[in-house]
């Protein structure tokens, strides 16, 4: 299970006595994510989610991902709405950590997408682009490419243990990525972290977004590489070139790609595959003593980075003209 921080019955009482959400009746920890501690609620009055945030997620970045969700919603996306107690406050303290209350979301994710799951998604991403446009607020993406090479140094010694090699490929990576690194593409609000546990369906519907706790401001071409990773490779790092396709097919359905974010993709894609392999691996090598949590395996993203390396053009990725 995701769980970093336990949370005494007596604890989470006091905590929900500020709230209007009713009495509770029964809670337990989530196991999708490693990123923060998620309890499922449920109450006399309905379902809901509670996080503490851990880890990477600094407690001054929590009002943006908290506007960012309320003013989604205001424009027709579907995705969890912050729970405000008594006080008019979202954001409280539970067992010293930051914890906020969201609405539940309805729907399931997909643990073996198709064709057709990702040309949904490529069109919710279009319309999160969209809807983000005109939200007031900027948040610096802190995992891009000028933090890699520091996220590298916490593993850089022991990164061969993990997978033979995996060191030197990461620095040639590293040089290559930091040469070439695009700039001034289109952007705005992204999501950043859009996995397939982060996106619900309601049998071949969409129905909603979760877990905006990496968004920032930042290419919205990278966050589709992002996409493209998370959604369209097989653990053995197998790419499925039409669920590409139907992936960006759906994006470009609502949200047209400038010719500069198509030039752009194989290196935006191939940063955003060692971005979550950096973070794996410190993850991987770093986990908290006594945490009920399993961490994800870097090495199904250093699979992703052979076939990066070699693709050259966004045709690759199933774009056409």
């Amino acid at each position: 299970m995701a769980v970093y921080t336990e949370v005494p019955d007596e604890a989470l009482t006091a905590f929900l006595s500020a709230y209007e959400i009713g009495g509770l009746l029964s809670y337990k920890g989530i196991a999708e994510g490693v990123e923060n501690t998620n309890f499922f609620l449920h109450t006399t009055q309905g379902s809901y989610i509670l996080t503490l945030y851990e880890k990477r997620v600094r407690e001054e970045d929590l009002p943006f991902f908290l506007n960012l969700m309320e003013h989604l919603a205001t424009r027709g996306l579907a995705c969890p709405q912050p729970i405000r107690n008594r006080a008019g406050t979202a954001l409280g303290s539970l067992c010293g950590r930051p914890a906020v209350i969201v609405s539940f979301l309805e729907g399931v994710s997909v643990k073996h997408p198709g064709v057709d799951h990702c040309r949904a998604l490529g069109g919710a991403l279009a319309r999160l682009h969209a809807a983000g446009a005109d939200f007031g607020m900027r948040r610096e993406n802190n995992l891009s490419v000028g933090a890699w090479r520091s996220l590298f140094a916490q593993a850089e010694a022991q990164a061969d243990t993990v997978s033979p090699g995996l060191a030197r490929r990461t620095r040639d990576d590293l040089a290559a990525l930091e040469a070439g690194w695009p700039h001034g593409l289109p952007g705005g609000v992204i999501h950043a972290d859009l996995f397939t546990d982060n996106v619900f369906f309601i049998g071949d519907d969409l129905s909603g977004l979760i877990d905006f706790y990496f968004a920032c401001t930042d290419a919205f071409a990278y966050d589709l590489a992002i996409c493209l990773n998370a959604w369209c490779f097989e653990a053995d790092g197998t790419f499925h070139h039409d669920m590409a396709a139907a992936l960006i097919g759906g994006y470009a359905a609502v949200r047209r790609l400038e010719p500069a974010e198509v030039a752009a993709l194989p290196i935006l894609a191939r940063g955003a595959a060692l971005r979550f392999m950096l973070t794996r691996l410190v993850d991987w090598l770093n986990v908290p003593p006594g945490a009920l949590v399993q961490p994800k395996d870097p090495r199904e993203y250093d699979r992703r980075l052979t076939f990066h390396r070699s693709a050259g053009h966004a045709r690759d990725y199933g774009w056409a003209p």
